[in-house]
């Protein structure tokens, strides 16, 4: 029997994201999302039950400001004290996987999905989902992109508006486009 194309994104394989179970799940986290960005303004920082119901994992201190999208939100694993800045963007087909103590400034954006080369495959929605890791203690700056397939190491820091397309190492600064160890 043929794999699903929800399982064939778990796994990392080729998979089509037109997809009827795809698309139920993207429509579950639309919901949590919008009940989590149109929280009171005094809960604002607080994750929304539906939206924390998504994660694979949260540990309970985790503050995530509004607004934030995320695609699925089920591939998400987020560690104690995680901070999200306004207008972060998780694209989450692939695994994301974030360390204790990591801080994201307003507009980062964590994509995890490739898109396929071939215009015939791309035009039919076919693409790959890579996962992301970054560890614990790290900070990312304002508007800084992180691509799939990346590890960013524990206590590095990426500085804004940088575009990560290589891993980082543990400790290391990156800054620029394609960022670059400084």
């Amino acid at each position: 029997m043929l794999a699903s194309e929800r399982d064939k994104m778990a796994a990392g394989e080729w998979y089509c994201c037109l997809d009827d179970e795809l698309d139920l799940l993207r429509r579950q986290a639309r919901l949590a999302v919008h009940a989590h960005n149109t929280l009171p303004a005094d809960e604002r920082g607080a994750v929304a039950p539906a939206l924390r119901a998504l994660f694979a994992q949260a540990a309970p201190d985790i503050f995530i400001e509004a607004p934030f999208h995320c695609s699925y939100g089920i591939n998400i694993t987020l560690g104690e004290r995680v901070y999200f800045n306004a207008g972060c963007t998780v694209l989450d087909s692939g695994r994301v996987t974030i360390g204790d103590r990591s801080m994201f400034g307003p507009g980062v954006q964590i994509y995890c999905a490739e898109h396929h080369k071939e215009p015939a495959l791309r035009s039919t929605g076919i693409e790959i989902a890579r996962p992301v890791t970054i560890g614990s203690d790290v900070w990312i700056g304002g508007s800084a992109i992180i691509l799939g397939g990346i590890t960013i190491g524990d206590g590095a820091i990426v500085g804004a508006g940088a575009v990560v397309t290589r891993d980082v190492p543990a400790g290391a600064t990156v800054v620029g486009n394609p960022a670059r160890i400084r």
